[in-house]
C-alpha cells in the first residue's frame, strides 16, 4: 500500500504576522495539541482581552522556524535535546526552562491488528513489512525509540521495516488507517485513536519522556507568556493535561 504525502498545516509555516498587543504565540510539540489547544481555551476565559495561539509540529521544526524568524513567545518541546538546542541557540530564557509533563512510548497496531501482533518480538514475523516511527533526526518521539529499541536489541529489525514520519501525528496517522503494520507513538497519542489504534505494548525508554517549557527569548515578547507557562504548571494546567493522559513531571 503506497503511504499518502503528509501535508504540514500551514500554521507551522504560515505563522508570519507580529504578536498585537493581548496575544501570547505558544510554538509546541505536536503530541501536546488537543491538551495545549484546551489549555489555551481556560487561559483565554481566566484572562479576559488575552488571545492564545498555538502552533504545532515536530519539535525541531517548530524550533527551527523560531530561530528563522517565526515569532513565538512560548516554545514547548517533547524532549530534553530540542530544548538543549533552543538553549544553545539563545532562544529561550534558560532561567524559564522548566519540566511540566511526562508520557510514554508505545507499540500500536492498526485495531484489527491483522499480523496478530502481541508484543516487539512479533516485528520479526514474515508478514510485517512496514513499521512507521518518527526520524529520529529530527523527531523526539522517533529520538526515544531508536534509543529504547536499541537498548532491547530491537533497533535493526525495525529499522529494515521502518517508514520515517515528520512528527507523532503522522506516524499515528499511517498506524490509524493500516498503511503500516505497526508504529511508535506516545500513549496520549494512542489514546485520542483508542478507536482506531490498539496499544500493544508500553516501551521502556533509556530516559525518560519529559517535557520541558519555556519563555522565547526575543524583543517584544508579551508580557501575557509569562501568565500563560504559570498556568501550564498549576494545579488547574496539570489538571488539563492529565485528562489527556500526561503525568506529572
Amino acid at each position: 500500500m503506497k503511504i499518502r504525502t503528509w501535508v504540514v498545516a500551514c500554521a507551522l509555516s504560515c505563522v508570519v504576522m507580529p504578536a498585537v498587543a493581548g496575544e501570547v504565540l505558544v510554538s509546541a510539540a505536536a503530541s501536546l495539541t488537543n491538551a495545549f489547544k484546551e489549555l489555551a481555551t481556560q487561559y483565554e476565559a481566566a484572562q479576559p482581552g488575552t488571545k492564545v495561539l498555538t502552533t504545532f509540529g515536530s519539535s525541531d521544526v517548530v524550533l527551527r522556524q523560531i530561530i528563522e524568524g517565526a515569532p513565538a513567545d512560548v516554545f514547548a518541546s517533547a524532549d530534553q535535546k530540542a530544548m538543549d538546542k533552543a538553549e544553545a541557540a539563545k532562544t529561550v530564557d534558560p532561567a524559564t526552562r522548566v519540566n511540566f509533563a511526562r508520557n510514554e512510548v508505545v507499540l500500536v497496531v492498526p485495531v484489527d491488528n491483522p499480523q496478530g501482533i502481541a508484543s516487539l518480538a512479533d516485528l520479526d514475523k514474515p508478514g510485517v513489512k512496514r513499521i512507521a516511527l518518527g526520524n529520529p533526526a529530527s523527531v523526539p518521539v522517533g529520538r526515544y525509540t531508536k534509543a529504547a529499541l536499541e537498548k532491547a536489541g530491537a533497533w535493526e529489525k525495525v529499522k529494515a521495516h521502518e517508514i520515517l514520519g515528520q512528527n507523532v501525528r503522522q506516524v499515528l496517522s499511517y498506524v490509524e488507517r493500516g498503511e503500516v503494520d505497526a508504529g511508535f507513538v506516545y500513549a496520549t497519542d494512542a489514546a485520542i485513536m483508542k478507536d482506531k489504534v490498539k496499544v500493544i505494548q508500553a516501551i521502556e525508554t533509556p530516559v525518560p519522556v519529559a517535557y520541558p517549557i519555556a519563555l522565547v527569548q526575543r524583543d517584544g515578547r508579551a508580557s501575557e507568556a509569562t501568565g500563560f507557562l504559570e498556568f501550564v504548571l498549576s494545579a488547574k494546567g496539570q489538571a488539563v493535561l492529565a485528562r489527556y493522559g500526561f503525568s506529572k513531571p
